[in-house]
């Protein structure tokens, strides 16, 4: 069946359609008659009418006389009203009804003596699909809005002057973007709202409805807390940003013009929040100097989170005299919550360190003669005093250290933990104090330690039922003042000790102390010996004499101590400090020493051991204690590892690298996910050293290492989709990865799994480059076409690739549409030569979104070849479907065709032909059921 062969279909007569119009008008008396009390429309109506409707259809609508057009528009008008009677009386279920009036109209098209019937008859169908939206019907919706747009696209938009129908030229488009985005179509979608910003007749409302739509578009992408949805987001935010300013210039109410201020000030504070999350800080400084340059609210009642976003954008421009002003302006805020000003607080010291502790401690002190201060509040600002931020050295600490015991000193933070009420405070700031002293103690900074230490003991209750924690505060303290070489001091606080709590062991801490004096290891670690088997011992014990023996340089006796220390681990007894920690000082002990690779590798498989054994947070820890050990240790794997890459020692390098990659991994307390960006350099070097190792030692992989590389691999290629949060996203910024090296690593495992047949990871590498920020939308496209004509075709990845094209051109504001031809027509081709007529619903959805492009653009927009190509192929294929007496099948492609040539210029005769035939197919349908029904007779 070709067009060519088509046969005109015979007139039909004027009897025929009064008869039909006589049955419509009987049906629309019926609905007339429905009693509300009935609460139901009989079932039988609305097939009646469509029957009818469709019969009209085939009676060549346009030669219809005026006075058959103006009846069929009363008719409409009264089934119309008849639905509105319903709706008010609460009758539901009648939208097919309306559905039906619309197509009347649109059947009725032009009638002499009714002003604007295009538009009369959009609007019943934009009413319409309005109520099939709200029923979820988005396939009834949308054929609604279709059909109005194909009806006012027939009207000159600069000749309507009626502010109703200007309206519903922007309501329609705005009413087929959500019903486009309801159905995931977001290119289709967004095109249609940027065909909108045609049809706001500089009317400020119509501004606003439209920057609405883009703003709820823009914050329903940012729920999905996707990286690769973060620049569409962005774009729509613009653009509402954009609608708002252009609407303030038309506004002529005051109400108006505060409602537009109160958008457009939403929209930059999520925007500013936006790059703020992508570490965009200077772009988050211009939002917020432009919203207090135009706020409607000035000073100190201004939006909370304007102070935030602009100290934390200072913080990340390095400018921290600006970051410090917005800080104390925070103070003065009282709209401002406790838990947002003191995460303002950390933030500001985490990033200007040491430099920031004098105006931390000011502005927490102004904040307690301000307003009523938690003591968690107090806990959380000291910990970061002593335990966070910048600076390094000696001298920093002891600044930190003088400012801690400042604030903890001060009366007004002593009454905060004063009273049982604060007592889970109380014992929080002691760990917070103790922990930090601790860690000083551990880096031989034994002054500042001891500082710690005293203050901590002021936390502890003089009761007798805290003499235990009393006691080993003094017998602490006893060791920082040997580690400074103060005996005297030393002896005090040893003295004090045994009053609270007497014990031998440290007795064998000063015989201890003389042996490493002597540089005599081997009596050292007897001495530990000897203190193991004390009644009072405790592993704490073995703890600090390995400390002692890192700062008297004893770096053997000090790793012997803590091998011993780690056996009570595996016994399952409580131990005062965590296993990692152990771990850690050995590793760093061992670090030290050069030419003990091995050693290091040894036991940082051990501890790997024992991470699988315990859990990553039983044996790293929780929160952030927990991710500083596991990326310390993943730092050191990976340092070591490069170092011995850079010394051709490439088979100890894939060792060291592949447990970089394993530790970077581990989940800390419920992450999604660990340091991607880090795993995947890791692997990638890995899987490099080996191969650099086989090349090396010109001994090919044995088939268990092939394994591990495949794996690693494959893994690798999971990792870069490019990432999938925003805090990845921000490593994968800030690394010193070369962007060329993510390009040829695409590239060569792309290659790699055509060579291993392994289509799925191809699949999967193609997606993870068009998602990641150095995919060029035109490199994109000329690389989708040369996939989809390669020699060896992988069609899943050639589609995936080309549709991802299509997305990006028409998320354009002036899509290319000789592209989009292009990319629709390879589409097609690849779907109908690889996946055949078995998947026939496949190419139909394509020339069905190829319609849906189609539909409302300008004539000459869309290429005139390809639309031309469209409409044919798509009626051709209804061929097969005629001769196999598939009647649906052969519809659906008939009328696919058909709609297509509407939309092409030129295609009047191919029209009139098709339109010919379908009516012929459909009386010869008919005549064959009635022979049927006679022979059955």
């Amino acid at each position: 069946m070709r067009i060519a062969e088509i046969n005109s279909p015979d007139l039909r007569q004027q009897d025929s359609i009064s008869a039909i119009i006589n049955q419509i008008e009987s049906l629309v008396k019926q609905s007339e008659l429905i009693s509300p009390k009935n609460s139901s429309i009989p079932s039988t109506l609305h097939p009646q009418l469509r029957q009818c409707l469709t019969q009209l259809n085939q009676l060549t609508p346009s030669s219809f006389s005026n006075s058959i057009k103006l009846q069929l528009w009363k008719l409409s008008y009264r089934l119309w009203n008849s639905c509105v009677d319903l709706t008010n009386a609460g009758v539901k279920g009648h939208v097919e009804l309306r559905h039906a009036a619309s197509d009347m109209l649109a059947i009725a098209g032009d009638v002499s003596g009714v002003p604007s019937p295009a538009m009369k008859g959009a609007s019943f169908y934009y009413k319409t699909g309005l109520i099939w939206h709200d029923m979820k019907k988005f396939d009834m919706a949308n054929d609604c809005y279709e059909k109005a747009s194909d009806l006012v696209a027939k009207v000159e938009v600069d000749s309507i002057s009626d502010l109703g129908e200007r309206k519903l030229l922007l309501d329609l488009n705005i009413a087929r973007s959500r019903t486009a985005w309801e159905v995931s179509d977001r290119n289709v979608s967004i095109a249609l709202l940027n065909r909108a910003k045609k049809f706001l007749f500089d009317v400020a409302e119509n501004f606003r409805v439209l920057a609405e739509q883009y703003l709820v578009f823009g914050k329903t992408v940012l729920m999905k807390n996707e990286v690769a949805e973060g620049n569409e987001a962005l774009k729509l935010m613009n653009e509402c940003l954009e609608l708002c300013e252009k609407g303030l210039r038309v506004v002529k109410k005051t109400e108006e013009t505060l409602i537009l201020k109160s958008l457009r000030e939403k929209t930059l504070r999520f925007i500013g929040a936006l790059h703020l999350q992508r570490e965009e800080f200077e772009s988050v400084v211009k939002c917020v100097r432009v919203l207090r340059d135009h706020s409607t609210v000035k000073g100190s009642d201004e939006h909370p989170s304007l102070s935030v976003l602009a100290m934390k954008a200072w913080l990340g421009l390095g400018r921290f005299s600006e970051a410090e002003k917005e800080l104390r302006d925070m103070v003065v805020n009282k709209m401002i919550p406790e838990s947002v000003w003191v995460s303002a607080v950390e933030a500001y010291f985490k990033a200007v360190g040491v430099a920031g502790v004098e105006t931390v401690k000011s502005i927490f002190l102004g904040l307690l003669g301000r307003c009523q201060v938690s003591a968690g509040a107090a806990v959380r600002v000291i910990y970061r005093v002593i335990g966070e931020g910048g600076g390094s050295g000696k001298e920093g600490l002891r600044i930190r250290e003088i400012m801690a015991e400042e604030l903890v000193s001060d009366e007004r933070v002593v009454a905060l933990f004063a009273g049982e009420g604060a007592a889970k405070e109380r014992t929080a700031l002691h760990a917070v104090l103790w922990n930090c002293a601790a860690a000083h103690f551990r880096s031989k900074e034994y002054e500042i330690s001891a500082g710690l230490f005293e203050k901590a003991i002021l936390y502890v209750p003089s009761g007798i039922e805290s003499r235990i924690l009393r006691a080993k505060g003094y017998r602490v303290l006893c060791l920082c003042y040997l580690g400074l070489s103060q005996l005297d001091q030393a002896k005090e606080y040893i003295d004090e000790a045994e009053k609270l709590e007497p014990n031998i062991a440290c007795a064998f801490l000063k015989q201890f102390k003389i042996c490493l004096q002597k540089k005599d290891h081997s009596a050292a670690i007897t001495q530990i010996k000897a203190m193991m088997s004390c009644t009072d011992f405790t592993t704490a014990y073995l703890s600090l004499a390995a400390h002692e023996a890192v700062a008297c340089h004893a770096l053997p006796v000090a790793v012997s101590s803590l091998c011993d220390l780690l056996n009570f681990y595996t016994s399952g007894k409580s131990m005062p400090i965590a296993e990692v920690a152990v771990f850690r000082t050995i590793l760093v002990i061992l670090i030290q020493e050069p030419g003990q690779e091995l050693e290091v590798l040894k036991h940082m498989k051990k501890a790997q051991t024992r991470m699988a054994e315990l859990g990553p947070d039983n044996f790293f820890g929780k929160g952030e204690v927990g991710r500083r050990e596991r990326n310390w240790i993943a730092t050191n794997a990976w340092n070591v590892g490069t170092k011995a890459g850079v010394g051709k020692n490439f088979e100890l390098s894939a060792e060291f690298l592949s447990l970089a990659a394993e530790f970077y991994d581990v989940k800390i307390d419920g992450e999604a996910e660990g340091n991607n960006m880090m795993v995947w350099k890791s692997i990638v070097l890995a899987v490099s050293a080996m191969i650099a190792t086989e090349k090396q030692n010109k001994v090919a992989m044995l088939d268990a290492q092939v394994k591990k590389a495949i794996e690693l691999l494959n893994k690798a290629g999971k990792l870069m989709e490019p990432l999938s949060t925003s805090e990845n996203l921000a490593d994968f910024q800030d690394s010193n990865l070369d962007p060329k090296l993510h390009l040829v690593y695409v590239l060569g495992a792309y290659e790699l799994y055509g060579r291993s047949r392994d289509s799925r990871s191809q699949q999967l590498l193609v997606k993870n480059y068009v998602n990641s920020k150095l995919c060029n939308p035109k490199h994109l496209l000329k690389i989708s076409l040369a996939i989809s004509q390669g020699p060896q075709l992988n069609s899943e990845v050639a589609t995936f690739s080309l549709n991802a094209c299509l997305s990006s051109l028409l998320a354009s504001p002036q899509p290319d549409y000789h592209d989009v031809a292009l990319i629709l027509r390879r589409l097609i081709t690849i779907a109908v030569v690889y996946k055949g007529d078995a998947d026939d619903e496949v190419v139909f959805n394509l020339y069905k979104q190829a319609h849906r492009i189609m539909v409302g653009l300008k004539e000459g927009e869309y290429p005139a070849a390809e639309g031309k190509w469209l409409a044919t192929t798509s009626w051709n294929r209804a061929a097969v479907p005629v001769r196999l007496g598939e009647v649906d099948g052969a519809k659906r492609w008939m009328n696919m065709g058909l709609e297509l040539a509407k939309k092409v210029p030129g295609m009047d005769t191919y029209k009139a032909c098709m339109e010919d035939y379908i009516a012929g197919f459909e009386k010869k349908l008919q005549e064959d059921e009635e022979k049927r029904s006679k022979l059955i007779s």
